[in-house]
């Protein structure tokens, strides 16, 4: 199983990106998924993901839209009006389908993870 996360970069405050998961070996589909994210010195958090719904943190909700196209075996982290705080290493990560909701935000839930993208939020 791998997971291949890109499309990070360095934006501008206020601007957006859009993240990209792809996955061979497994169908997204069957899985819960989560985008996590790790800025420097700090623990990773759970930033948005999607099991039979969409779920995201606080500091994120109106902002990032998490989505998963079943053809492509791809999901999604749309990000806009992008802070400073946003900036980070974000991953993208796997658990199985039966993950209970309050779970969905514990890294050790997870047991694929992509191998991160660094986004940037800088003027």
């Amino acid at each position: 199983v791998q997971l291949q996360a890109c499309g990070g970069g360095l934006v501008q405050p206020g601007g957006s990106l859009r993240l990209s998961c792809s996955a061979s070996g497994l169908t997204f589909s069957s899985y819960a998924v989560g985008w996590f994210r790790q800025a420097s010195g700090k623990e990773r958090e759970f930033v948005a993901g999607f099991r039979r719904g969409s779920y995201y943190t606080n500091s994120v909700k109106g902002r990032f839209t998490i989505s998963r196209d079943n053809a492509q075996n791809t999901v999604y982290l749309q990000m806009s009006s992008l802070k400073p705080e946003d900036t980070a290493i974000y991953y993208c990560a796997v658990a199985p389908s039966s993950i209970i909701l309050s779970s969905m935000y514990r890294p050790t839930e997870y047991h694929y993870w992509g191998q991160g993208t660094q986004v940037t939020v800088s003027s």
